[in-house]
């Protein structure tokens, strides 16, 4: 998902400035290749900022250094910018001043359209921070209801059973409705999807096949294709193996 913003977002630089700089030569072609000659700054620059200097100094408040470090990066990328200019005078204008791009004449301007357009994708990534770990926080929350409880509602034989997440062992599906059975050998059987029910349970329940979840908690053993829960012997099915893998 990163990678496809990422593509996405550079590819919409690349589209603006050359409208842009096209708009100001009616040169769209020359002014694609120039935007090609800049990019490499404007996404080195970007990166540096975002991904190395705000995280490691000014989020951790050491802002005498993220200041320093800021006026190395601006000389630092106004002398590439420079480089870029005279690579586009010599390769595109052919030598030619009159030929060039009148904005990309102008490193100050350069310079300004580049850290913009840092600055914007500084304000893109914190949003999506924010948003993640909004999602993060309610996931929590959510979780934390259902230790809060528990125990699950259940409906069975006409009538709603409760049973404690400590006491369920495995689920097991049978179509439209699920088996639960306990730490005790008690089975209960109630009108519901498994998937439906598993996002009721806390995370210590693992889908380990599609007709099974297990309370990680009550696994005795673990193998290659199978789990084995008291004297009960499990599939588990390559979907969820890897994932199962991971949370063992």
């Amino acid at each position: 998902m990163k990678r496809i913003y990422q593509v996405i977002f550079w590819s919409l630089v690349v589209i603006i400035l050359t409208l842009i700089f096209g708009f100001s030569y009616h040169n769209y072609l020359y002014s694609f290749y120039f935007v090609s000659f800049l990019l490499p700054v404007i996404v080195g620059t970007s990166y540096f900022y975002n991904h190395f200097l705000i995280p490691r100094y000014l989020l951790k408040k050491k802002y005498l250094r993220f200041a320093l470090f800021s006026v190395y990066a601006l000389v630092v990328s106004m002398y590439l910018e420079m480089i870029v200019i005279f690579l586009a005078y010599i390769i595109l204008a052919n030598y030619q001043y009159n030929n060039m791009i009148p904005v990309a004449t102008n490193i100050f301007v350069l310079a300004v359209i580049l850290y913009l357009i840092v600055l914007l994708n500084a304000f893109i990534l914190l949003v999506r921070t924010y948003f993640s770990n909004q999602e993060n926080l309610n996931r929590l929350k959510t979780e934390k209801d259902k230790l809060s409880k528990g125990y699950i509602l259940v409906k069975a034989d006409r009538r709603n059973a409760r049973i404690l997440f400590d006491e369920i062992e495995y689920i097991e599906s049978l179509g439209d409705y699920v088996k639960i059975i306990t730490s005790s050998g008690k089975k209960i059987i109630t009108r519901e999807k498994i998937s439906r029910l598993q996002k009721r349970l806390p995370e210590d329940f693992l889908r380990i096949h599609r007709s099974f979840v297990v309370n990680r908690n009550k696994i005795k053993a673990y193998s290659k294709g199978q789990i084995t829960m008291n004297d009960t012997v499990l599939p588990v099915s390559r979907t969820y193996k890897k994932e199962l893998d991971h949370k063992i």
